[in-house]
């Protein structure tokens, strides 16, 4: 009986601030699977481990959760005055689908460090010891990231004591530029806010009509308060994710919210697209203990914000939705801001299940129009392992 060989093709598993991933330089990749379309799908799920309908992935490099079912594609750019481009594919667990929809934010951190080790980077542009600016192309939304790099004796600096809640150990701080962040998302006509309104009524069937404040910043994202839908913003993960009608609730807002945004036609679209929109609710500060047992108190934060990524609440915060929080915060009138107690504001921090975290925002309002030339937040990005991720040669 004739057996299928496995392939090996170089990659980096690397953690980005609260969230894992395979990388891959382009060139890496097997020549069918270097251009998008079914092969690199079919690859990258059988790296992650997908579909796998235990929802473990054990047969892959996946972790099971949102947060760890995510791989990266780095090539040298094409675009001038970038460095590199960067293609993020969210894949499903337990589906047969990798979501192209978006960014994450999180694994933004890792990009600069991984194109630096990886020579991806024109040597004359990065320092032996100092500060590396990487000037990153997000190929999914076409948006410019800078991150700013640090490094010692001619390599990338990975350890410090920059601690970023909802990671165990302390790392080297990444500070990341999100530039022009409002999403330019099919159907929503380039607009942060697509409806043209900070606030909007939706009618939910089964739930009622929401306030909200939907947003095309970082990653297209649905705001709605806590106390509306029966919480308190001071929930943890097992509060909601044990919660099969909490969840189908949160799918429903998020379904009806991105047909309001222009995201999809109809409601039955967005299971096949599980990355973007992200739904969340936000709350004034209150008192709470973080899933780490530390407390967090009202007087530390501007406001609470509890995120829901591909189904599940999320441990701590993705990247790309903080950056729409702060930009939603910086917009005098959104939830959001009313959330942090109303008025201008540059940044904020907000609590999340894990902690705490800063973001900033700058925006404008011009003839009517508001507009956010930056995010900035700052993550850290470690190398957990390298060398070469292994697969059936039949598989894509």
């Amino acid at each position: 009986m004739a057996h299928v060989s496995q392939i090996k093709i170089p990659a980096t598993y690397i953690r980005g601030g609260t969230s894992k991933g395979v990388f891959f330089r382009l060139q890496d990749l097997p020549e069918v699977a270097r251009k998008p379309g079914a092969a690199r799908d079919a690859l990258l799920m059988r790296v992650i481990g997908s579909p796998d309908p235990y929802g473990k992935q054990i047969d892959g490099m996946g972790g099971a959760t949102s947060s760890t079912s995510k791989t990266v594609i780095v090539s040298k750019s094409s675009k001038p005055d970038h460095d590199v481009d960067y293609l993020f594919g969210q894949v499903s667990i337990d589906t047969a689908f990798v979501d192209w929809s978006g960014n994450c934010g999180n694994l933004s951190a890792a990009v600069g460090p991984f194109a630096i080790s990886n020579g991806l980077v024109d040597a004359g542009r990065v320092p032996k010891d100092g500060v590396a600016t990487i000037r990153i192309w997000q190929a999914n939304i076409g948006k410019t990231i800078i991150a700013h790099v640090p490094m010692t004796n001619g390599a990338v600096q990975e350890t410090g004591d920059f601690e970023l809640d909802g990671v165990t150990f302390p790392a080297a701080e990444v500070q990341l530029e999100f530039m022009d962040p409002a999403a330019e998302e099919e159907g929503a006509g380039g607009s942060m806010f697509p409806t043209g309104n900070l606030v909007d009524d939706l009618d939910v069937p089964g739930i009622g009509t929401l306030k909200v404040t939907m947003i095309n910043a970082g990653i297209p994202t649905i705001f709605v308060n806590a106390e509306a839908i029966g919480y308190k913003g001071t929930e943890l993960q097992d509060a909601i994710n044990s919660d099969t009608k909490a969840l189908a609730m949160f799918e429903t807002i998020r379904a009806y919210g991105a047909v309001r945004m222009g995201l999809i036609k109809n409601v039955d679209e967005a299971a096949k697209r599980q990355h973007t929109p992200k739904v969340a609710f936000v709350a004034k500060p209150a008192d709470y203990i973080s899933s780490s047992g530390k407390q967090v108190k009202a007087g530390d934060i501007d406001l609470l914000v509890r995120a829901l990524s591909m189904g599940k609440l999320h441990h701590a915060m993705m990247g790309t939705a903080a950056v729409a929080i702060g930009t939603a915060a910086a917009i005098p009138g959104t939830l959001v801001n009313l959330a942090a107690g109303g008025g201008a504001r540059t940044a904020v921090r907000f609590g999340h299940p894990s902690g705490t975290l800063r973001v900033g925002a700058e925006a404008t309002q011009i003839d009517g129009e508001w507009s956010v030339t930056k995010a900035i937040m700052s993550r850290s990005a470690r190398v957990l392992m390298e060398g070469w991720v292994r697969v059936p040669g039949d598989s894509f």
